[in-house]
């Protein structure tokens, strides 16, 4: 049995603790291990406030979160509508589809780009420290960028959505 999920939010804060209170929500249904389920509460947080802080101008008002879980795996995807990804710092992850290969992968900032002291700068950083595979490219043909991420799930004991399968 797989799971699904998408939402199209207003960038605007509030937006941000609804997406991860719906992760959470259906995570805990499903019976994932609790720390699991923060470690992909604080990484979809971070892609969210990202979306919401860079992803367009005051006229794209909105952007696309989207969750799968399908086995022991959990995706999630934040697009948004702003300027995308610039520079050439990190090589992208290696493609896991014949759509990922397909697509120009975008660079990212790198740790170094953050300075000690700030107080932003680390969102893409904690992202890719609690989940177990990041994917950074820009929209195809529009503006916009994309961050997804896997994390292979652990259940709890008698969990519902591994019984189901």
């Amino acid at each position: 049995m797989s799971i699904w999920w998408s939402l199209h939010l207003r960038r605007e804060a509030a937006s941000v603790p609804l997406a991860r209170r719906l992760l959470l929500g259906t995570m805990e249904t499903a019976g994932v291990d609790p720390d699991i389920c923060y470690d992909l509460s604080v990484a979809l947080s971070e892609a969210c406030a990202n979306a919401v802080e860079h992803g367009g101008d005051t006229a794209t008002e909105d952007y696309r979160v989207t969750a799968f879980i399908d086995g022991d795996t959990c995706r999630i995807e934040v697009a948004d509508s702003g300027p995308g990804f610039h520079g050439t710092s990190v090589p992208p992850a290696p493609p896991h589809t014949a759509e990922d290969r397909a697509s120009t992968p975008a660079p990212v900032p790198t740790p170094a780009q953050a300075p000690v002291f700030a107080e932003e700068g680390r969102g893409l950083f904690l992202i890719e420290a609690l989940t177990d595979h990041v994917r950074y490219r820009n929209r195809m043909g529009r503006p916009g960028a994309i961050v997804s991420f896997d994390k292979i799930l652990k259940w709890r004991d008698g969990a519902a959505l591994p019984m189901a399968s």
